[in-house]
């Protein structure tokens, strides 16, 4: 009978390797360096929340596109905030910040407060204590260049585009203080631009040899944000999920509009029911679409056995990577798409 069940067990195991792609990290956008830092860590046996803290941290430190870490996105007081999340698909464990100011290692702090702590987020002010009580340096997170921004901005666009609606003085020609009015008018969303230089985030999702699952982000938000706005990004499921047990998504754009969706949750629960991560991509961005059909946006979604996918909105072409063992380096991809086909286009760069 021992001879049996051990037959049957070596059996079960090998057949839950099979034709497994992993290790393997995809990362939204054209970040090269962030991902190759993931990359290097999960083909050196390292663990997927290491190359997501890692891989997010040299995106943090090399401001990439000005919309992640320290001196991009000033908000409407010239002043720029992080928000960063880090989820563990094994023990379905969260750590988050929001609004975090005056500390530059946001998805550290993010990750601090998943192992230290048992909250899930913490956010403004109190989100700064913890991180200096964890011993992290806290510094300015504006630059000359972050200010140069603000200040043309400011002074000489009469601080358009903003985020208001529905107040006094119009806030379409002029700056604040607002004060509310009653909105006579359907309110019809404002289109957020999302190109490389305005798209708020870094997601990562990662799978290490041993099958585990992380997911995480980092951005500094909308630019010119009202102060204390906190986007999709650092929200489980909404920014990015991940579950050992299925795989892991992550999403960008319009914040505003995508978090109300929980695309990246989403993504996951349609690979749960079958579908592939192509599939699941695009079902959680048609879903939002079907609500707002001009927001702009995307999600990158990994199943737990490496398959990969992606899908977008209003995007005239998605750039993500993608590091596996099938390449030295991580390989530059995109998708398109094309609105009067309704189809995704893949395209291998």
């Amino acid at each position: 009978m021992l001879k049996l069940f051990f037959l049957i067990f070596t059996f079960n195991y090998c057949a839950v390797r099979t034709d497994q792609n992993i290790p393997i990290v995809i990362t939204t956008w054209r970040f090269a360096n962030a991902s190759i830092r993931a990359w290097d860590i999960l083909n050196g046996g390292g663990l997927a929340l290491d190359a997501i803290e890692q891989g997010t941290m040299v995106c943090q430190e090399q401001q990439c596109d000005t919309t992640v870490g320290y001196g991009g996105s000033p908000d409407e007081d010239g002043e720029t905030t992080l928000d960063a999340l880090l989820m563990d698909g094994k023990t379905m464990n969260v750590g988050a910040v929001g609004s975090l100011r005056r500390i530059k290692n946001a998805i550290s702090v993010a990750r601090h407060v998943l192992e230290h702590t048992k909250h899930s987020f913490l956010v403004g002010d109190q989100a700064t204590q913890f991180a200096i009580q964890m011993g992290f340096p806290e510094e300015t997170l504006t630059t000359l260049d972050s200010k140069k921004v603000w200040m043309k901005w400011h002074n000489e666009d009469n601080c358009q585009p903003n985020f208001w609606t529905a107040v006094t003085p119009d806030p379409t020609q002029h700056c604040g203080p607002y004060k509310p009015v009653k909105q006579t008018d359907r309110y019809e969303p404002r289109v957020m631009k999302v190109d490389r230089f305005n798209h708020d985030t870094i997601g990562m999702v990662a799978i290490d040899r041993n099958g585990d699952v992380a997911a995480g982000t980092s951005t500094n938000g909308a630019k010119h944000k009202i102060p204390g706005r906190i986007g999709d990004s650092p929200i489980p499921g909404a920014g990015a999920y991940a579950d050992n047990a299925v795989g892991g998504a992550a999403a960008t754009g319009d914040g505003d509009l995508m978090l109300r969706f929980l695309p990246s949750f989403l993504a996951v629960e349609e690979m749960r029911r079958g579908a592939s991560p192509t599939q699941a991509a695009e079902t959680a961005v048609n879903r939002i679409k079907e609500h707002y059909p001009i927001f702009m946006g995307a999600v990158v979604a990994l199943s737990k056995d490496g398959r990969y996918g992606a899908a977008c909105n209003g995007i005239n072409e998605f750039p993500f990577f993608v590091g596996d063992k099938t390449g030295q380096q991580p390989r530059l991809h995109a998708v398109k798409y094309v609105s009067y086909t309704s189809r995704y286009l893949w395209i291998k760069i």
